[in-house]
């Protein structure tokens, strides 16, 4: 049975993408802050630029403190179930982001799989990941695109690795291009789902070779499209899923070029209309636009 009572602490958070690549540490913390936000995500890109803008990781818990904000994701492993991918960038990036989620102390990581390789090889390598994470949960998250295309996929590798923390991340955006219902969480525990991220999509999808395209630039607000956003999280709810995070993931060229502000402001506002008609227990009591 669902926890309400757990759930009201559960941090609304502005993912990454969502407030584009460019922006600055400070600012992503400020303009998230100011919008109503509890937390930001926080990619491994993100942290290696703020320290080449002279940042140290004292400076970064600081200007976190002074506005009220904690870091809540942390993101992205990728590259992790081939031998020949795991080079000396991708193996430091790795590390990067394990020491991200211990300094911000982020009991998760996100991870994907582009690569698409036998199952049996994913489940191996995806063993090896989580022995490498420790005590930090790896959710994995399914993606239409990818070598880890829907949610059935996705458990039968979480499930077949019988780990503690090897878990799931289910998203807006993937939920809907992958054509999943609430009857494909039949058989998911709902424990073993992390996370999740709300966005919305259009109603015309790219052609399937560019689909990922769509998923890295051209989102939709929450409940602003064809991915029944309220559906998703009432789906995710009443499977009695209790997540750590409930991260707004707009990757929208668009929504960015209108402005850092503007853009945390309308994720914000978008993410409060959802989850106060799907989730009101976790839905944000304030509303701050500037």
């Amino acid at each position: 049975m669902t926890n309400t009572n757990e759930l009201k602490s559960c941090p609304i958070t502005i993912s990454s993408y969502t407030l584009g690549t460019e922006v600055s540490f400070p600012d992503r913390v400020r303009f998230a802050a100011e919008a109503g936000f509890h937390g930001i995500g926080l990619r491994a890109e993100n942290y290696v630029d703020a320290k080449n803008a002279g940042l140290t990781d004292e400076d970064m818990l600081r200007i976190l403190d002074e506005n009220g904000m904690k870091v809540t994701e942390v993101e992205y492993i990728t590259q992790w179930a081939r031998a020949e991918d795991r080079t000396e960038a991708q193996q430091e990036k790795e590390q990067t982001i394990y020491h991200m989620a211990k300094l911000f102390d982020v009991q998760h990581i996100n991870c994907g799989l582009l690569e698409k390789v036998p199952e049996e090889q994913i489940i191996a390598a995806y063993n090896e990941l989580c022995d490498r994470a420790g005590d930090l949960i790896i959710g994995l998250e399914f993606m239409p695109y990818s070598g880890v295309p829907d949610l059935a996929s996705a458990w039968r590798i979480v499930n077949a690795v019988n780990r503690d923390n090897a878990m799931l991340i289910c998203d807006t955006w993937h939920w809907a291009r992958a054509n999943q219902t609430a009857e494909n969480l039949i058989g998911v525990p709902a424990e073993k789902i992390v996370s999740i991220q709300i966005c919305d999509v259009k109603e015309n999808r790219f052609p399937e070779e560019i689909l990922r395209d769509e998923s890295m630039g051209h989102r939709l607000l929450p409940g602003e499209g064809f991915g029944d956003t309220v559906g998703f999280i009432k789906a995710l709810k009443e499977h009695g899923v209790n997540p750590r995070v409930i991260g707004v993931e707009t990757i929208s060229f668009e929504l960015v070029e209108r402005g850092i502000p503007t853009a945390a402001n309308k994720a914000f506002k978008a993410a409060k209309n959802v989850l106060d008609q799907a989730w009101p227990e976790v839905s944000p009591k304030e509303l701050t636009l500037v």
